[in-house]
């Protein structure tokens, strides 16, 4: 019953943490920890496939295998919610940078032609 409530609480965890901005280095390394206790708990349970069992059945979860997907599905979710925070936030520093460069640009042409009246850009003649 209370793996219920885990659960759901993960997911909403997993929704706050993916509408709130990104903390840089802290939240990467968090990740990084995330990852690398992920990796342990698999290689311990393909070595103690009954260990897997065992706290399937103590945390209220008919199988060992319904426990990794349920694990698996808030992986993924997490996953989801970090890719479209960080695919956000590259879609607005490019928009910045295009900006910046459209401007640059457009300055450029105008103290060219401001130097030279009547006469075409470099970039025009050939």
């Amino acid at each position: 019953m209370w793996i219920q409530v885990l659960l759901v609480a993960a997911f909403a965890g997993l929704a706050v943490i993916g509408l709130r901005a990104s903390g840089g280095a802290r939240h990467q390394a968090i990740r990084r920890l995330l990852l690398v206790g992920f990796v342990a708990l698999a290689m311990f349970s393909v070595l103690f496939p009954q260990w897997l069992s065992w706290l399937a059945h103590h945390l209220g979860v008919g199988r060992g295998a319904d426990l990794v997907l349920y694990t698996l599905v808030v992986a993924f979710l997490s996953f989801i919610a970090t890719t479209y925070r960080r695919l956000n936030e590259l879609e607005r520093k490019l928009t910045v940078l295009a900006r910046r460069l459209a401007l640059d640009e457009a300055r450029r042409v105008a103290s060219d032609e401001a130097r030279r009246p009547g006469e075409r850009p470099a970039t025009e003649q050939r």
